[in-house]
Parts: C-alpha cells; structure tokens; sequence
C-alpha cells in the first residue's frame, strides 16, 4: 500500500509517501509544498493544488493520511490553513485517494508508543521506522512521515475504528 501523509498548511504543506507491504516500510518521497508569503490566498491554494496533483500522479498513493487541524494560539491563521487543508483532501478525493484523518495525539501514540511524546522523540522514532540517514530538516516534512506511519500502523489494524472518525458516524449502537 503506497500511503501520503500530509501536514496541511498554507504556507508549507508537509507531504511523506512511503510504500507499506509486509510490515515493513520503504519511503519513496518526503519534502514540502511551499507558497511564497504575501501571495493572494487563492494563489497560494492553487499552488497546493497544482503541486499536490503532481506529486499523487507520479507516486500514485492508494491512501492518504492528513492531521486534523488544532490550534492552539495563533488563530490568524486558522482560516487559510483550513482552506488549503480542504483544497488537499479535494485533490485527494477527485484522485480517488482514500482519506483517512489523524489527531496530534494518535500521531505521537502510534509512533512512540506515548501520546505526549516531544517533537525529538517523534522524530528519531521517524528516522528509526524509516532508516532514514537522518530526520528532515522540515518539521512540517517529519509530521508528514509520521502521519503516513501512523496510518499504516492503524490503517489495517482493528485499532482502525477507533482511530477514524467514519467508525463513528456510521457505528449503530
């Protein structure tokens, strides 16, 4: 299974396709989309677009795993990062990519083992996982592989349910 992770930004989106099969890892791509600031938000979400298409035709992922947004304190920026994380998953859809969304805490458990890990740790965990020479340099580039792995750690687990939102809305009780 060829799965993209995504860390949605207006800025920079973050992006890892990594190859799963036979519980072992392979990375195929990892870097970043970026926009240039003081560009009109139309622009920059087409950027995303244009780049993000590009990267989905050469590697042509089944399945992409995106963080759910949380914002803490910059709130200026909520709005923008919301529209190029919907112009991202309408990529996605109108591939024909599977979407399946991943808090910061599942991201941190599924690759650490521990919820609250700190950023190094996720890091280095990333670089193990993947045998990378080193972790990016991007943080943005390293959630977007740990995003991917977390997928592919839970994508085909039962622990899938638990972990995607679509478990719920069309759970029966």
């Amino acid at each position: 299974m060829i799965i993209l992770g995504i860390d949605p930004g207006i800025a920079i989106v973050g992006y890892g396709i990594i190859e799963y099969k036979n519980s072992r890892f392979t990375t195929l791509a990892h870097g970043s989309i970026q926009t240039p600031a003081h560009t009109d938000v139309d622009v920059r979400l087409s950027m995303i677009y244009d780049q993000l298409s590009e990267l989905i035709s050469i590697y042509h992922p089944e399945e992409m795993a995106i963080e759910e947004l949380f914002f803490n304190t910059n709130q200026k920026t909520m709005v923008p990062v919301a529209e190029a994380r919907g112009v991202i998953l309408l990529c996605a859809r109108q591939n024909g990519i599977s979407i399946s969304e991943y808090t910061p805490l599942q991201v941190k458990q599924s690759v650490v083992g521990y919820g609250r890990a700190q950023k190094k740790q996720v890091m280095h965990m990333v670089e193990l996982l993947l045998k990378l020479e080193s972790a990016p340099k991007l943080d943005d580039t390293c959630d977007a592989l740990a995003i991917a792995i977390c997928h592919a750690n839970t994508g085909n687990s039962k622990m899938r349910g638990y972990f995607n939102k679509d478990y719920y809305a069309t759970r029966k009780n």
